[in-house]
């Protein structure tokens, strides 16, 4: 049962990188994905990391709001 949530929650994970576009902007390249987001994760632990993770926070909650809204629309 644990092997399974753990895989469900990779997949979604995959997902939310399928879903930011970030598989289309790199044309799939796994190097490039991987680099990208070992940068984000030294933002991520700068020291302004705060801000930046309460920024990044706002515009992924904004993000799924606009998608709830136009899936409720349709």
């Amino acid at each position: 049962m644990q092997r399974r949530t753990r895989t469900r929650h990779l997949i979604e994970l995959g997902g939310l990188v399928q879903k930011a576009g970030l598989v289309e902007l790199t044309d799939d390249d796994r190097a490039t994905l991987y680099g990208a987001l070992l940068d984000i994760a030294g933002r991520g632990r700068s020291d302004d990391s705060g801000d930046v993770l309460a920024l990044w926070k706002r515009r992924g909650k904004r993000a799924f709001d606009a998608e709830a809204e136009g899936s409720e629309a349709q």
